[in-house]
Protein backbone atom coordinates (compact mmCIF):
# COMPACT_ATOMS: atom_id res chain seq x y z
CA UNK A 1 0.00 0.00 0.00
CA UNK A 2 1.11 3.55 -0.74
CA UNK A 3 2.86 4.99 2.37
CA UNK A 4 0.49 7.94 2.58
CA UNK A 5 -2.60 5.72 2.40
CA UNK A 6 -1.15 3.38 4.99
CA UNK A 7 -0.81 6.39 7.28
CA UNK A 8 -4.45 7.30 6.60
CA UNK A 9 -5.69 3.79 7.37
CA UNK A 10 -3.61 3.57 10.55
CA UNK A 11 -4.46 7.03 11.87
CA UNK A 12 -6.53 7.00 15.06
CA UNK A 13 -9.54 9.31 14.82
CA UNK A 14 -11.17 9.51 18.27
CA UNK A 15 -14.86 10.22 18.64
CA UNK A 16 -15.61 13.91 18.19
CA UNK A 17 -12.89 14.36 15.56
CA UNK A 18 -12.30 13.89 11.84
CA UNK A 19 -9.13 13.93 9.75
CA UNK A 20 -8.96 15.64 6.35
CA UNK A 21 -6.34 15.53 3.59
CA UNK A 22 -6.58 17.85 0.59
CA UNK A 23 -5.89 16.28 -2.81
CA UNK A 24 -5.98 19.47 -4.93
CA UNK A 25 -8.88 21.36 -6.53
CA UNK A 26 -11.93 20.07 -4.61
CA UNK A 27 -10.39 16.68 -3.89
CA UNK A 28 -10.68 15.66 -0.24
CA UNK A 29 -9.91 12.50 1.71
CA UNK A 30 -11.94 12.28 4.91
CA UNK A 31 -11.62 9.84 7.81
CA UNK A 32 -14.36 9.61 10.40
CA UNK A 33 -14.04 6.77 12.87
CA UNK A 34 -12.67 3.93 10.76
CA UNK A 35 -14.38 5.07 7.54
CA UNK A 36 -12.38 6.68 4.73
CA UNK A 37 -14.14 8.65 1.99
CA UNK A 38 -12.59 10.20 -1.12
CA UNK A 39 -14.51 13.13 -2.59
CA UNK A 40 -14.04 14.78 -6.00
CA UNK A 41 -10.52 13.49 -6.54
CA UNK A 42 -9.12 14.33 -9.99
CA UNK A 43 -6.42 11.67 -10.21
CA UNK A 44 -5.73 11.30 -13.95
CA UNK A 45 -2.83 12.92 -15.81
CA UNK A 46 -3.92 15.83 -17.96
CA UNK A 47 -1.89 18.35 -19.99
CA UNK A 48 -3.83 21.22 -18.47
CA UNK A 49 -2.94 20.38 -14.87
CA UNK A 50 -0.63 22.70 -12.91
CA UNK A 51 0.08 20.00 -10.32
CA UNK A 52 0.41 16.24 -10.67
CA UNK A 53 -2.00 13.96 -8.78
CA UNK A 54 -0.60 13.68 -5.25
CA UNK A 55 -1.64 10.02 -5.15
CA UNK A 56 -1.58 8.18 -8.50
CA UNK A 57 -4.95 6.66 -9.36
CA UNK A 58 -3.45 3.16 -9.56
CA UNK A 59 -2.17 3.45 -5.95
CA UNK A 60 -5.46 4.54 -4.40
CA UNK A 61 -6.75 1.81 -2.09
CA UNK A 62 -8.11 1.34 1.39
CA UNK A 63 -11.02 3.70 0.62
CA UNK A 64 -14.57 2.82 1.65
CA UNK A 65 -16.33 5.10 -0.83
CA UNK A 66 -15.58 7.44 -3.69
CA UNK A 67 -17.89 10.44 -4.02
CA UNK A 68 -18.34 12.75 -7.00
CA UNK A 69 -20.40 15.91 -6.89
CA UNK A 70 -21.00 16.30 -10.62
CA UNK A 71 -19.98 14.96 -14.00
CA UNK A 72 -16.97 17.16 -14.78
CA UNK A 73 -13.52 15.63 -15.18
CA UNK A 74 -12.07 17.26 -12.07
CA UNK A 75 -14.93 15.99 -9.89
CA UNK A 76 -15.96 12.63 -11.35
CA UNK A 77 -12.79 11.35 -12.98
CA UNK A 78 -14.17 8.44 -14.99
CA UNK A 79 -10.78 7.02 -15.95
CA UNK A 80 -9.85 6.91 -12.27
CA UNK A 81 -13.25 5.50 -11.26
CA UNK A 82 -12.67 2.62 -13.69
CA UNK A 83 -9.41 1.86 -11.91
CA UNK A 84 -10.93 2.16 -8.43
CA UNK A 85 -13.91 -0.02 -9.36
CA UNK A 86 -11.45 -2.89 -9.86
CA UNK A 87 -8.80 -1.98 -7.27
CA UNK A 88 -11.24 -1.31 -4.41
CA UNK A 89 -13.81 -4.09 -4.91
CA UNK A 90 -15.70 -3.34 -1.67
CA UNK A 91 -15.90 0.43 -2.17
CA UNK A 92 -19.16 2.21 -2.88
CA UNK A 93 -19.51 5.06 -5.38
CA UNK A 94 -21.74 8.05 -4.60
CA UNK A 95 -22.85 10.46 -7.32
CA UNK A 96 -25.84 12.44 -8.62
CA UNK A 97 -28.45 9.90 -9.72
CA UNK A 98 -28.75 11.70 -13.06
CA UNK A 99 -25.28 10.33 -13.97
CA UNK A 100 -26.03 6.66 -13.25
CA UNK A 101 -25.56 5.52 -16.83
CA UNK A 102 -22.08 7.05 -17.08
CA UNK A 103 -21.05 5.64 -13.69
CA UNK A 104 -22.20 2.12 -14.53
CA UNK A 105 -20.17 2.40 -17.72
CA UNK A 106 -17.07 2.68 -15.51
CA UNK A 107 -17.53 -0.96 -14.50
CA UNK A 108 -19.29 -0.19 -11.21
CA UNK A 109 -22.05 -2.65 -10.34
CA UNK A 110 -25.55 -1.53 -9.40
CA UNK A 111 -25.03 -2.73 -5.83
CA UNK A 112 -22.06 -0.40 -5.41
CA UNK A 113 -23.56 2.61 -7.23
CA UNK A 114 -25.36 4.92 -4.81
CA UNK A 115 -27.07 7.67 -6.77
CA UNK A 116 -28.47 10.58 -4.77
CA UNK A 117 -30.67 13.56 -5.45
CA UNK A 118 -31.47 16.73 -3.52
CA UNK A 119 -32.49 15.90 0.05
CA UNK A 120 -31.45 12.23 -0.09
CA UNK A 121 -28.81 10.40 1.93
CA UNK A 122 -26.90 7.14 2.19
CA UNK A 123 -24.80 5.40 4.81
CA UNK A 124 -21.14 4.41 4.32
CA UNK A 125 -19.68 2.65 7.36
CA UNK A 126 -19.54 5.21 10.17
CA UNK A 127 -20.67 8.09 7.94
CA UNK A 128 -24.00 9.41 6.67
CA UNK A 129 -23.73 11.28 3.37
CA UNK A 130 -26.45 13.90 2.86
CA UNK A 131 -26.96 15.58 -0.50
CA UNK A 132 -28.35 18.98 -1.44
CA UNK A 133 -28.41 20.35 -4.95
CA UNK A 134 -25.85 22.87 -6.16
CA UNK A 135 -26.14 25.64 -8.74
CA UNK A 136 -23.27 25.14 -11.19
CA UNK A 137 -24.10 27.61 -12.56
CA UNK A 138 -27.82 26.90 -12.63
CA UNK A 139 -29.86 24.31 -10.75
CA UNK A 140 -30.81 22.62 -14.05
CA UNK A 141 -33.43 20.28 -12.57
CA UNK A 142 -34.70 17.82 -15.14
CA UNK A 143 -38.46 18.53 -15.37
CA UNK A 144 -39.28 14.92 -16.24
CA UNK A 145 -37.20 13.05 -13.67
CA UNK A 146 -36.83 15.74 -11.01
CA UNK A 147 -33.10 14.97 -10.86
CA UNK A 148 -30.36 17.56 -10.39
CA UNK A 149 -26.98 17.13 -12.15
CA UNK A 150 -24.82 18.72 -9.43
CA UNK A 151 -24.75 18.09 -5.69
CA UNK A 152 -23.11 19.20 -2.48
CA UNK A 153 -22.41 16.70 0.30
CA UNK A 154 -22.61 16.94 4.06
CA UNK A 155 -20.67 14.14 5.75
CA UNK A 156 -21.82 13.26 9.26
CA UNK A 157 -19.98 10.76 11.43
CA UNK A 158 -17.94 10.24 14.58
CA UNK A 159 -19.56 13.31 16.15
CA UNK A 160 -18.41 15.67 13.35
CA UNK A 161 -20.12 17.31 10.37
CA UNK A 162 -18.10 18.19 7.23
CA UNK A 163 -19.56 20.21 4.34
CA UNK A 164 -18.14 19.66 0.84
CA UNK A 165 -19.68 22.31 -1.42
CA UNK A 166 -18.65 20.78 -4.75
CA UNK A 167 -19.00 23.46 -7.43
CA UNK A 168 -21.74 25.96 -6.73
CA UNK A 169 -23.00 29.49 -6.56
CA UNK A 170 -25.26 30.55 -3.73
CA UNK A 171 -28.91 30.26 -4.62
CA UNK A 172 -32.17 31.13 -2.93
CA UNK A 173 -32.96 28.52 -0.30
CA UNK A 174 -29.46 27.04 -0.07
CA UNK A 175 -28.56 28.61 3.28
CA UNK A 176 -31.66 27.32 5.12
CA UNK A 177 -31.10 23.82 3.71
CA UNK A 178 -27.61 23.80 5.18
CA UNK A 179 -28.64 25.39 8.47
CA UNK A 180 -31.35 22.75 8.93
CA UNK A 181 -28.68 20.02 9.01
CA UNK A 182 -27.07 21.39 12.17
CA UNK A 183 -23.72 22.87 13.13
CA UNK A 184 -21.03 22.48 10.45
CA UNK A 185 -17.59 21.85 11.88
CA UNK A 186 -15.61 22.30 8.65
CA UNK A 187 -16.41 23.39 5.10
CA UNK A 188 -14.47 23.03 1.84
CA UNK A 189 -15.69 25.82 -0.45
CA UNK A 190 -14.86 26.70 -4.07
CA UNK A 191 -13.44 30.23 -4.44
CA UNK A 192 -12.45 30.58 -8.10
CA UNK A 193 -15.40 32.85 -8.95
CA UNK A 194 -16.47 33.74 -12.47
CA UNK A 195 -15.91 36.47 -15.04
CA UNK A 196 -16.52 37.36 -18.68
CA UNK A 197 -13.27 35.86 -19.93
CA UNK A 198 -14.07 32.48 -18.42
CA UNK A 199 -17.64 32.56 -19.68
CA UNK A 200 -16.33 33.11 -23.21
CA UNK A 201 -14.12 30.04 -22.73
CA UNK A 202 -17.11 28.00 -21.51
CA UNK A 203 -15.81 27.89 -17.93
CA UNK A 204 -18.90 28.16 -15.77
CA UNK A 205 -18.60 29.84 -12.43
CA UNK A 206 -18.39 29.25 -8.71
CA UNK A 207 -18.61 31.46 -5.67
CA UNK A 208 -16.08 34.26 -5.36
CA UNK A 209 -13.85 34.14 -2.31
CA UNK A 210 -16.03 36.81 -0.68
CA UNK A 211 -19.23 34.82 -1.32
CA UNK A 212 -17.60 31.66 0.04
CA UNK A 213 -16.41 33.41 3.21
CA UNK A 214 -19.82 34.99 3.75
CA UNK A 215 -21.50 31.58 3.40
CA UNK A 216 -19.11 30.13 5.98
CA UNK A 217 -19.71 33.13 8.22
CA UNK A 218 -23.49 32.87 8.04
CA UNK A 219 -23.29 29.12 8.70
CA UNK A 220 -20.93 29.79 11.63
CA UNK A 221 -18.65 26.97 10.54
CA UNK A 222 -15.79 26.05 12.82
CA UNK A 223 -13.17 25.74 10.07
CA UNK A 224 -13.30 27.15 6.54
CA UNK A 225 -11.07 25.72 3.79
CA UNK A 226 -10.76 27.33 0.34
CA UNK A 227 -10.74 24.97 -2.65
CA UNK A 228 -10.82 25.06 -6.45
CA UNK A 229 -7.97 27.57 -6.71
CA UNK A 230 -4.88 25.64 -7.76
CA UNK A 231 -5.44 23.37 -10.75
CA UNK A 232 -5.93 25.12 -14.11
CA UNK A 233 -4.43 28.31 -15.51
CA UNK A 234 -7.19 30.76 -16.30
CA UNK A 235 -9.47 29.32 -13.61
CA UNK A 236 -7.58 29.96 -10.39
CA UNK A 237 -8.49 31.60 -7.08
CA UNK A 238 -6.71 33.43 -4.27
CA UNK A 239 -6.72 31.53 -0.95
CA UNK A 240 -4.78 34.28 0.82
CA UNK A 241 -7.51 36.77 -0.10
CA UNK A 242 -10.08 34.29 1.27
CA UNK A 243 -8.21 34.10 4.58
CA UNK A 244 -7.73 37.87 4.80
CA UNK A 245 -11.41 38.60 4.11
CA UNK A 246 -12.49 36.02 6.70
CA UNK A 247 -10.19 37.57 9.33
CA UNK A 248 -11.39 41.08 8.55
CA UNK A 249 -15.13 40.38 8.38
CA UNK A 250 -15.51 37.54 10.87
CA UNK A 251 -12.67 38.08 13.38
CA UNK A 252 -12.30 35.17 15.74
CA UNK A 253 -15.41 33.42 14.40
CA UNK A 254 -13.83 30.73 12.23
CA UNK A 255 -10.49 29.08 11.72
CA UNK A 256 -9.20 29.25 8.14
CA UNK A 257 -6.93 26.53 6.79
CA UNK A 258 -5.20 27.14 3.48
CA UNK A 259 -4.63 23.50 2.59
CA UNK A 260 -1.43 21.80 1.51
CA UNK A 261 -1.44 18.60 -0.49
CA UNK A 262 -1.69 15.51 1.73
CA UNK A 263 -1.19 17.47 4.96
CA UNK A 264 -3.45 16.37 7.80
CA UNK A 265 -6.10 18.75 9.11
CA UNK A 266 -7.72 17.60 12.33
CA UNK A 267 -11.28 18.79 12.87
CA UNK A 268 -13.15 18.75 16.16
CA UNK A 269 -16.89 18.54 16.55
Amino acid sequence: MNDFLRTVREKEVPYGTAALWWLGQMGLLVKMGKTVLCVDYFASPDPGRRIEPPVPAAEMEGVDAFLGTHNHLDHIDHEAWKIWAAKCPEAKFVFPESHRKEVLSDGISESRALGLNDGENCRIGDVTVRAITSAHEFLDRDPETGLYPCLQYILEGNGVRIYHAGDTLRYEGMLPKLQALGKIDAALLPINGRDGKRYRENLIGNMTFQEAVDLAGELQVGTAIPGHWDMFEGNLGDPEAFADYAEAKYPGQMKVIIPNYLHTAEIRG
